[in-house]
């Protein structure tokens, strides 16, 4: 059945679900309609008791124990998040940036991932509360399978979500591992928990791509139909560059994932968010069907640039129009 034909009725959210919200909105936290630059607030995605809507977050989790394949599968990736890393060398080697880089993007492509970029880190990505020494950010990307994610909002789509949060860290590690041994400080990070990192801004930088109106990475190989990971080390290494190739512009006059969600949080013009004016998702009206759906990804799945075989062809007509009326 396809998305559409899923979300033809109205949603009403689970009372239980929303007696558990706080008085604050959660596009409050966010930093909607602030003009002032700011480091980002952690919302969702770390420590329960830390966060205004902990007990939604929960609220969440307990919705995936409801389904034994979905709690075997976290369970997996908890394993694999748990794993511990490879001792740290005590002589530190001394590697260019540019080998070192070569090297790393080699280990990480042949590890599982399909996308990697390296972008010196920036103090305006660390959530505010955390304190973060990692001079550089290694990105990675491991894409999803459309097919599978299409089925969104049902819990076959959250399969595929923890499937590739797996990947991710399975790809991280021996990034991590060759780091350190190189006597370098090295630590692997990956999804469901955001860690200290908003880790979008650094993927965009790492040239991912550009920021859709559905709030991800639209990447012009795969479209949004990836997941990150990440690598942070003070290993100096050779930065990456951001690439714009017509995303925004393409997403300022669609209009489908705005059609698509079924509780309309996809605002179809760009806000002030923290200082800056960017694409935004309605937090409020969004996470109470995300946490009722294992997640959802309607957005994504629906998302034109994420059909398989469609982003390269896209990107070459966007970039061509950008080129004729620059």
């Amino acid at each position: 059945m396809k998305n559409q034909e899923k979300i033809s009725h109205p949603f009403t959210p689970n009372p239980e679900q929303m007696a558990l919200w706080p008085e604050i909105s959660g596009n409050t936290i966010n930093g909607l309609g602030e003009e002032k630059d700011r480091r980002p607030s952690p919302i969702l995605w770390h420590d329960s008791d830390t966060l205004e809507h902990g007990a939604v977050q929960n609220w969440f989790w307990g919705q995936g124990s409801k389904e034994p394949e979905l709690m075997a599968m976290r369970g997996r990736r908890q394993k694999v998040i748990d794993q511990a890393s490879a001792p740290q060398a005590s002589i530190q080697r001394t590697i260019s940036p540019e080998e070192a880089s070569q090297k790393i993007k080699q280990i990480a492509l042949q590890s599982g991932a399909q996308l990697v970029g390296i972008v010196p880190t920036q103090a305006e990505w660390i959530f505010e509360g955390y304190e973060f020494d990692y001079p550089w950010i290694i990105v990675l990307g491991v894409v999803m399978d459309h097919e599978q994610l299409s089925t969104a909002p049902e819990v076959t789509a959250a399969y595929e979500v923890v499937d590739k949060y797996i990947q991710g860290w399975v790809a991280a590690r021996p990034v991590a591992d060759w780091i350190l041994s190189q006597g370098w400080r090295a630590k692997a990070s990956g999804g469901p928990m955001a860690g200290p990192v908003n880790i979008i801004p650094p993927a965009l930088e790492a040239g991912f791509g550009e920021l859709g109106k559905h709030g991800s990475i639209i990447n012009r190989e795969y479209g949004s139909s990836f997941r990150i990971s990440a690598v942070f080390t003070d290993l100096p290494l050779q930065a990456d560059t951001a690439d714009a190739f017509g995303a925004d512009e393409f997403c300022a006059q669609c209009q489908i994932c705005t059609k698509a969600c079924p509780v309309e949080a996809i605002l179809d013009h760009k806000v002030i968010v923290r200082g800056k004016e960017k694409w935004y998702v309605d937090f409020d009206r969004c996470f109470p069907y995300f946490a009722e759906t294992y997640g959802c990804g309607i957005c994504i799945a629906v998302c034109p640039w994420s059909t398989p075989g469609r982003a390269p062809r896209m990107a070459e007509k966007m970039t061509r129009k950008f080129l004729a009326d620059g």
